[in-house]
């Protein structure tokens, strides 16, 4: 299977451990990523906030090259996502009105957690794991724009989704059922208002400690670095490190977790030690 890739800006800043787990794990599955060339940013936060035009034209440049190599387009970030699906939509209702004289690709734009959970590519990722996550209790969560507005999104799920939860249950972790997993984190207000940004961090963890998940697991750059930052504030065992869940596959898949993996985290994620028990990656570590 070959897809072409739009990381975004995140996945080559801030977020880069998330792409190195996305290609990964695609390279464990047998799938050939192939960088869209000369991709540009989505206009996710900045553009789209300013001015609607370049927050429009900027995604659609990105279509319009992916269209040429004729492929899918995985998508890892929640933000980019969301920005190619309404610029997609947009050119589907009305192309030539933004100077494109014909739209008709011959591709989808795959969300990474519902690509995951495709009935095959699930069943590879549970051939693949050589050490179960039994025991480590995680909630599922998935933040705003990787689900709404579901008529841009297309999600089916967008109140109750449960893509994380399949994928977390396929390589045997113990997703728990709680009430916060769409609640917004406030990532865009984490610099303009920190205050308003802590409660809502703090509720959302609470919530999870509360329904006995010892870790969060997203699919979203910015609500994994807010999750993590803002709970530097807190205080006790409602502090809890939130992992991506191409990197819980990763490590479910080779058994182990690099001390350089965990050194990426600001609340310690030393839960998937525990549960690992992989002795190399406890040498590693010492």
């Amino acid at each position: 299977m070959k897809l072409s890739y739009y990381p975004g800006c995140s996945l080559e800043g801030t977020a880069l451990d998330y792409d190195h787990s996305v290609r990964e794990v695609c390279l464990n599955l047998g799938i050939e990523l192939v960088d869209i060339p000369d991709w540009n940013c989505c206009g996710a936060s900045s553009a789209h906030m300013t001015d609607h035009e370049i927050g429009m034209r900027l995604p659609m440049r990105n279509l319009i090259l992916a269209g040429k190599a004729g492929h899918d387009i995985l998508v890892p970030c929640a933000a980019c996502f969301q920005r190619l699906k309404v610029a997609d939509r947009a050119l589907k209702e009305n192309s030539s009105s933004w100077d494109v004289p014909e739209y008709s690709p011959d591709f989808e734009i795959l969300h990474i957690s519902s690509f995951l959970t495709r009935p095959d590519i699930i069943e590879n990722i549970r051939a693949k794991v050589t050490n179960q996550l039994a025991g480590l209790k995680v909630g599922c969560y998935y933040g705003c724009l990787s689900l709404r507005n579901p008529a841009v999104t297309g999600s089916p799920q967008w109140e109750r989704p449960d893509t994380l939860e399949r994928i977390m249950e396929g390589i045997g972790a113990d997703p728990v059922n709680w009430s916060h997993k769409t609640e917004c984190c406030s990532g865009s207000l984490t610099m303009a208002r920190p205050d308003i940004a802590e409660k809502l961090v703090d509720d959302i963890a609470v919530a999870a400690h509360r329904a006995g998940a010892t870790a969060l697991v997203t699919d979203c750059p910015m609500c994994q670095a807010n999750m993590e930052g803002r709970q530097l504030a807190k205080e006790g065992e409602t502090r809890l490190p939130v992992f991506f869940a191409t990197e819980l596959i990763v490590a479910a898949i080779s058994g182990s977790y690099p001390v350089k993996q965990q050194k990426l985290h600001l609340v310690s994620p030393d839960i998937l030690l525990d549960v690992i028990g992989n002795k190399a990656t406890r040498e590693e570590a010492l």
